[in-house]
């Protein structure tokens, strides 16, 4: 059972917070973007109970784990690297590529266009086992295929044009695009992104299934949990803390013109889980001049870095903490110094015990200075609370486009971008 919890006393008890009157006048219009989701029920809910996407993931790991793979590069970006992205650095090893005794191949992720980095991955990878996958549901990412262009370039090379096709996945729409041609064209193995889940929303298909799979994490208990939050959220409607909270932050930016939500996340292993999120949260409700502006930070590193503007710069920021009450490891602290008070005193004491200590410090210190900050509880950084956690922030960015009267599921500021590269770089009708 997952153990995800989320607390937004301190948005209301603050000094400058919400007031009951601005959630009683907020709940019939929740309550009805709770019944909108509930009876559109868009694809990302259907996810977690959709066998045949596990089952497909899972049988190419195998085969790809089977074939004594080396190397594994994922080519993707935005929705198609941030999420299995995230799910890598959350639950395996911070040194994974480096472990001599591995659950499966290093992965790499070809996520920008810099070539210094694309580069690197080819310097380190053994291209005579390695395996691409290239996500992209359109098929025509510039980005994307640039990657995937000079990867294809160096695995023919390496392995020839049969040992190529053998190497390669596509993971796209089932049906259209161009990488459905190409891969009719050369045989290629393909995984489905489901027509109706978009990018932001698709760690939970092929997209972070498989890399998941394949660095040997725990698939069927991503979905469990995930199923588990859709499960509470069919049950509680706008009850649900998820969805509670989609009104708090909703009212943060309308009522009391706080437009910053910022995500710090108290654990290094969730960092690009806050990178997830502000995609998640900024292309879903950015549009017609609403939406509030998302940032990732990371305690205690940013407390370093940030806090000093959280506490005494404008207040037009909302923090929202992620702790994990249960760390994934501890050391102790050696006593030494003990003639010395500022050194001293940390002896006999853990690195989880001072983690949570700056934890709680940086809330209450938020707390009493009136900075509004609610916080997000994970018993664990495991599978289970991940896919829980995955799909209530989802649910709670698709309410929280129903309130500021937006479509959460489309992004139209993107394509001005794709048309100006596309032009510049000679694709033809552009």
């Amino acid at each position: 059972m997952a153990n995800v919890s989320f607390d937004y006393e301190n948005l209301v008890e603050v000094e400058g917070g919400l007031k009951d009157e601005d959630l009683n006048n907020i709940q019939p219009r929740l309550e009805e973007a709770t019944g909108e989701l509930l009876q559109s029920y868009p694809g990302f809910l259907r996810l977690p109970d959709t066998r045949e996407y596990a089952e497909a993931s899972i049988r190419v790991s195998d085969e790809i784990k089977n074939s004594s793979a080396t190397d594994f590069i994922h080519v993707g970006i935005g929705g198609s690297a941030l999420g299995p992205i995230a799910l890598h650095r959350a639950l395996n090893h911070s040194y994974y590529n480096q472990l001599p005794e591995r659950l499966g191949p290093r992965i790499h992720f070809a996520e920008n266009t810099d070539p210094a980095t694309l580069s690197a991955i080819l310097d380190v990878a053994d291209l005579e086992s390695t395996w691409v996958n290239v996500v992209t549901k359109s098929g025509s990412t510039a980005e994307t295929m640039a990657n995937f262009l000079v990867i294809r370039g160096a695995l023919v090379e390496a392995l020839g044009d049969f040992g190529y096709q053998h190497r390669t996945v596509f993971t796209t729409d089932p049906e259209e695009g161009y990488l459905n041609q190409i891969a009719a064209r050369e045989d290629l193995k393909k995984l489905p992104i489901p027509p109706d889940v978009g990018g932001r929303f698709s760690v939970l298909t092929p997209v972070g299934l498989l890399p998941a799979a394949v660095t040997g994490l725990d698939v069927e208990a991503l979905l469990r949990g995930a199923s588990e939050c859709v499960r509470d959220i069919r049950d509680q409607g706008a009850k649900h803390p998820a969805i509670v909270g989609a009104a708090m932050h909703y009212l943060m930016d309308t009522a009391r013109g706080r437009n910053i939500r910022v995500m710090m996340a108290y654990a290094d292993a969730l960092d690009r889980l806050a990178a997830w999120f502000v995609q998640l949260w900024a292309e879903s409700l950015g549009k017609d001049g609403k939406g509030s502006t998302p940032h990732g930070a990371v305690g205690t590193t940013d407390q370093h870095s940030q806090l000093q503007l959280y506490m005494e710069g404008p207040q037009d920021k909302v923090i929202e903490i992620v702790q994990v009450e249960e760390p994934q490891r501890d050391l102790d602290i050696p006593p030494a110094y003990e003639d010395l008070e500022g050194v001293g005193y940390l002896g006999g004491h853990s690195m989880a015990e001072l983690l949570n200590v700056e934890c709680d410090a940086t809330r209450r210190a938020l707390t009493e200075a009136g900075r509004p900050n609610s916080t997000i509880r994970l018993g664990a950084v495991n599978e289970e609370n991940l896919g829980y956690l995955f799909v209530a922030l989802e649910a709670q960015t698709a309410v929280a486009g129903s309130l500021y009267g937006v479509n959460a599921f489309n992004q139209p500021g993107v394509e001005a971008s794709k048309q100006f590269t596309y032009s510049r770089m000679g694709r033809p009708g552009y």
